[in-house]
């Protein structure tokens, strides 16, 4: 399937200088969602996911039905005031600004959890949420999907570095 062909380059989006990936326009075409799901699906299970740590809020769109599917718990990380009852918490830098996610204290995450993000850029959600769970659950990632990977910026080589398995649907530039 090339994504690359559906994947508009919006630019100057969220400021200018930047060419935004609109992801949506996988979510409205069927096939390319489908096909999406299913790739993601054999990555998590390759890597023996105990669960699928969908982080707010695309990964959810492509993490629900991938957990669904597999039959395995789905766990979301969410930013502030988004989730009831005792949660954990990681701060870390984004592109734009310091941000925060929360995991509920009673979710299921396994001894394996996989995260699921729609695009890498810097590594820092991902990177943050794979810190959450050392710090707060002791176990590690067992990897992450995501459906576009920027590998011309720093966020593949840093989780590289950690390690944290990465399985990307398309990669930019190719």
């Amino acid at each position: 399937m090339d994504l690359k062909a559906l994947i508009p380059v919006i630019p100057d989006f969220p400021r200018p200088g930047v060419g935004f990936l609109d992801i949506t326009a996988v979510l409205h075409h069927p096939q390319a969602f489908a096909w999406c799901i299913d790739q993601l699906a054999i990555f998590a299970s390759r890597r023996g996911a105990s669960s699928v740590v969908a982080v707010e809020s695309r990964g959810f769109l492509f993490g629900a039905p991938v957990a669904q599917r597999l039959g395995l718990p789905l766990v979301v990380a969410r930013k502030p005031g988004k989730l009831p009852g005792a949660v954990h918490a990681v701060r870390y830098q984004t592109e734009y600004s310091t941000d925060e996610l929360h995991i509920q204290q009673h979710a299921p995450v396994g001894a394996t959890p996989w995260l699921v993000d729609d695009v890498l850029a810097t590594g820092g959600t991902l990177l943050a949420v794979s810190d959450l769970l050392e710090q707060h659950f002791g176990v590690q990632a067992g990897g992450a999907g995501v459906v576009v990977s920027l590998d011309f910026l720093p966020g593949p080589a840093r989780l590289q570095a950690r390690p944290l398995l990465l399985d990307a649907l398309e990669r930019y530039p190719a």
